[in-house]
């Protein structure tokens, strides 16, 4: 399984370093400043029902459903940014083709975006980083995740905990338009803004993340 290397919450030039191991996608180090919009009011969904949200982007969309049972503060913190629009104009920064595809964190600019809360690692919860899943991306501290997720296109145990290290916590699964994070996984990558390589050569956008109505 392909190895990434964090430094300072970025992408180093190696991919295989091992004093960073087994390390999968970064989140982002210290963030700028920036005023969040005005959080937008929520669809609304049965009683008891998994929430949905819809991942619209310039490429096609997709649906992840959350698991608020498992990854309880996980959920809370990505539905918090979302309702309040933070996801608007973010990127996917990393398309890596049988790994994953990560973003949520970069505008287009390859701009950090925000300086949101870090939420405490959920990564014992078992849940696994099997293809589909979505989990919440890190730098190596692992109670360091904000808001940049990830979506595995493969299965990567590799990235859930044992008993000697933390994992990366998945806290949802994409239950329509996988074909739409596979073709984002294709598209080409090279350097672009910080990224010194798997960065999408054309931005892949992502327009907004909104709940959606579970039946």
């Amino acid at each position: 399984m392909k190895q990434l290397v964090l430094s300072l919450g970025l992408i180093a030039a190696s991919m295989f370093s091992a004093s960073n191991a087994a390390e999968p996608p970064a989140s982002t180090g210290a963030q700028p400043s920036a005023a969040l919009p005005a959080a937008a009011a929520p669809a609304t969904a049965q009683p008891g029902a998994s929430p949905q949200v819809l991942v619209v982007t310039n490429i096609g969309n997709f649906t992840i459903e959350l698991n608020p049972e498992r990854a309880p503060l996980t959920v809370a913190q990505f539905l918090k940014y979302a309702d309040q629009g933070f996801y608007s104009g973010t990127i996917i920064h990393r398309a890596i083709a049988n790994f994953v595809i990560q973003g949520g964190g970069y505008d287009a600019s390859y701009k950090l975006k925000g300086s949101p809360a870090k939420v405490v690692n959920e990564s014992g919860n078992g849940l696994s980083n099997q293809r589909g899943s979505v989990g919440l991306a890190r730098p190596p501290e692992p109670h360091a995740g904000d808001v940049q997720f990830y979506v595995n296109l493969a299965d990567n145990s590799a990235l859930d905990p044992n008993q000697s290290r933390w994992g990366y916590a998945v806290f949802g699964k994409i239950v329509q338009g996988m074909d739409v994070v596979d073709r984002i996984s294709t598209v080409p990558t090279g350097a672009k803004g910080p990224f010194k390589d798997d960065a999408p050569l054309q931005p892949v956008i992502i327009e907004k993340i909104e709940r959606v109505a579970t039946p």
